[in-house]
């Protein structure tokens, strides 16, 4: 059982280090683009806590089988519950409403000829060569050869001056590329465009060609910008004069006759070629008669509401003619490819390949490269956008991808991901070496390999809410699942982006497509657009998890992922586990998010995610029960000891998340022999907040932590001054519920 089986510290080091890389620890995620996917490592650790008999360390590295038994996931998102419960062999049931989501897994797990996909891809690319492939070429500096490859475009952003018509140029600032990955600082002159390296970033001279002053700040900050031609200030955005316009400033290339002896890279101020390209491409563009770009209006929402203030209407206004061009020439390709998945899985690679080919990209001056559209889990506009190479390039001979975001860069991360289907494998790391161990037997998907193949398992996955489905009481061996967290992602408004394209290249063949939008009412995320607050998430839940409770044998268990900032998130979770007539026999700290991440650095922000386990019967470790703050400090404390001893290094965020997993768990406990399910939803939200008032709060619980981690000393064991042995005898270790 996971209650007791479960090794904290094992799991966490595991989990830490695989959201470091993720793609390298679990490849099947660049199938497609997903939102905030948790560690394949947690579910597989959680499913062989549950199953196995073997100690967790140990049958983590070996090959697991456990034919027969039916694991659910109501909220499948990115599909990490599932695809760890289908790679046991155990029998699969997901539901999700957003299509987005279910088209994403459906790809993950069902079987592919990778030989035939690599043909099909290798096909894509060179057609997309002769047609487009010399708009990506440019003219080497340093050689003459008229054969560079372009790796980036770099665009700023141009207004027109409300007082004298001129255009200005919303430069945030003038560095280009810092000296972290290239010899020197690349800086762009104010006065001429040209490119300077520089040694000094802070003093950097004057310009080589027209020897003006370089400076470090641009003009534009705080949304107005100084006209250089009359000097009045300018505000911006501006949404009435439509969708902003962009300038060709600078460009990253690839020269592979001056690579071998050239130091860093390859920068360039556009030449007239460079420009005429553009105009090829838009005069192209003009001539164009799209069948697959779409058209669709981008509807109000909180995260796209920041795209309305920039002029944006339409999906389409958020490219460049030169990347529209080669998607409607990539979707009449992929549309005319007769076999049924492999054309499914160009269409997702396409959808994939979006989030790298439009114009919100930024550049990354301190790594030099470009950070897609979704780098933060929203629709933030900059000033400076990066277009990456569409083709892609590869290196010859080595057959590596040069630069990033283009198709060869898709199509070598999707060859990963259903390679590791096929061939599973987990990583040891012993020291500052790892090795990768292949868990041979193992498999993800429908079938192995094969069309004719006889291992085959059972796959259910649906586009629908799961409070609605048919699923017959007492059928399920154990619900894993990681639903949304209030309002941390808005995943529907996010997912149409690529969705008014997927569904105008596949949808005519998928019932889920048929929808306008992902956009659903019943969709569990808070929208204040969309009228969705913490009510409508509390009922939603409830809802979810009292059908998975019926579902589920007696005492199986209905395990699930959380974290917020505010405990006030966490009174759903209370009221929906109630509800379901559960209780939460454990509450686990697990490392669930990259600490780097753009959208969690300098935030504040826990990476700990809470690992609730619930059951209709079972038992309560008496250690884990607590009728004061002081005590649950002390298990928050052995918390954090075990995920120190698995190399966590728990923050203050992350002590107030693992803190709101016990108060909440002890609040069902409390609260779970009288609860009235038949209450309003406000009502039974105030009574798991006037619990957790009334004993005692965060803040009394928190300040005890930073008392006992002061108290504690080195030589003395964790608690040993605090637990008496009687409390902990064997007759007393378990509650029973």
């Amino acid at each position: 059982m996971i209650e007791k089986d479960f090794d904290i510290a094992f799991i966490a080091d595991l989990a830490l280090r695989e959201k470091q890389i993720q793609q390298n620890y679990r490849p099947v995620i660049s199938v497609h683009k997903w939102f905030a996917r948790r560690p394949g490592t947690l579910f597989r650790g959680l499913l062989l806590s549950e199953f196995s008999d073997k100690p967790l360390s140990e049958a983590f590295y070996e090959s697991n089988n456990f034919p027969g038994l039916h694991i659910a996931d109501p909220f499948m998102g990115g599909g990490t519950p599932i695809l760890e419960a289908n790679r046991v062999g155990c029998d699969v049931t997901g539901f999700d409403i957003n299509p987005m989501a279910w088209w994403i897994v459906k790809q993950e797990i069902e079987h592919l000829d990778i030989c035939e996909y690599e043909k099909a891809a290798v096909s894509l690319r060179s057609a997309l060569e002769k047609e487009i492939g010399h708009l990506y070429r440019s003219r080497c500096i340093f050689c003459g050869s008229d054969d560079a490859h372009v790796k980036y475009f770099l665009w700023v952003k141009v207004i027109i001056c409300r007082e004298c018509g001129e255009d200005i140029d919303l430069f945030p600032g003038y560095l280009l590329a810092a000296d972290s990955r290239h010899p020197k600082n690349v800086f762009i002159c104010p006065g001429c465009g040209e490119l300077t390296e520089v040694s000094n970033r802070e003093n950097p001279g004057q310009c080589n060609h027209c020897s003006a002053d370089l400076i470090l700040n641009g003009p534009a900050k705080r949304g107005t910008c100084r006209c250089p031609s009359c000097g009045s200030d300018n505000s911006f955005p501006n949404a009435t004069q439509g969708p902003p316009r962009h300038r060709l400033f600078a460009i990253e290339y690839h020269c592979k006759k001056c690579k071998p002896g050239h130091k860093g890279r390859f920068f360039k101020k556009p030449d007239a070629m460079d420009i005429k390209r553009i105009r090829e491409a838009e005069e192209r563009w003009r001539k164009m008669r799209p069948r697959y770009v779409p058209d669709d209006e981008i509807p109000s929402g909180d995260e796209t509401n920041r795209l309305h203030r920039w002029g944006y209407r339409q999906y389409r206004e958020m490219f460049n003619q030169r990347q529209l061009v080669g998607l409607e020439l990539s979707a009449r390709i992929i549309s005319k490819i007769q076999n049924e998945r492999i054309r499914n899985a160009l269409a997702t690679n396409l959808s994939d390949l979006l989030r790298y080919q439009n114009m919100l990209c930024r550049y990354d001056t301190r790594a030099l490269k470009s950070l897609d559209i979704f780098s933060v889990h929203g629709f933030p506009v900059g000033l400076i956008q990066c277009e990456s190479n569409f083709i892609g390039i590869i290196e010859p001979g080595r057959y590596t991808c040069v630069g990033s975001g283009g198709w060869a860069n898709i199509i070598e991360k999707f060859k990963k991901a259903k390679t590791y289907c096929n061939n599973p494998f987990e990583v040891v790391h012993h020291g500052g070496r790892k090795k990768v161990v292949p868990i041979n037997k193992e498999w993800i998907g429908d079938h192995l390999n094969g069309s004719g193949s006889t291992h085959i398992r059972t796959v259910n996955i649906s586009c629908q809410d799961a409070a609605t489905s048919d699923l017959p009481d007492n059928s399920l061996d154990a619900v894993f699942t990681d639903p949304p967290y209030f309002g941390n992602v808005q995943y529907a408004e996010l997912m149409d982006f690529c969705y008014v394209w997927l569904k105008r290249l596949v949808g005519q063949t998928f019932q889920a497509f048929k929808a306008v939008s992902t956009r659903n009412v019943d969709e569990l995320t808070a929208n204040v657009d969309m009228g969705r607050d913490l009510s409508h998430f509390t009922e939603g839940l409830s809802a979810v998890f009292r059908r998975m409770a019926r579902a589920l044998k007696p005492g199986a268990p209905l395990v699930f992922t959380y974290h917020h900032n505010n405990i006030e998130a966490y009174y759903p979770v209370a009221v929906a586990i109630l509800d379901a007539g559960l209780t939460c026999s454990a509450s686990i700290p697990c490392p669930a998010e990259m600490g780097a991440s753009i959208h969690i650095n300098g935030t504040g922000s826990s990476i700990i995610d809470t690992v609730f386990v619930c059951r209709s019967t079972g038992i309560m470790q008496r250690k884990w029960l607590a009728d004061s703050p002081v005590e649950v400090a002390r298990i928050v404390e052995r918390d954090l000891a075990h995920l120190r001893a698995g190399n966590v290094k728990p923050t203050l965020g992350d002590i107030r998340c693992i803190t709101f997993g016990h108060l909440i768990r002890l609040a069902i406990w409390s609260l779970r022999c009288g609860w009235d399910g038949n209450k309003s939803t406000a009502s039974r939200l105030a009574d798991v907040a006037n619990w957790l008032h009334q004993f005692g709060g965060v803040a009394e619980v928190e300040r005890y932590v930073e008392i006992n981690r002061t108290a504690t000393t080195v030589d003395m064991p964790l608690f040993a001054a605090h637990e008496s042995v009687v409390e902990y005898e064997a007759e007393n270790a378990n509650v029973s519920f």
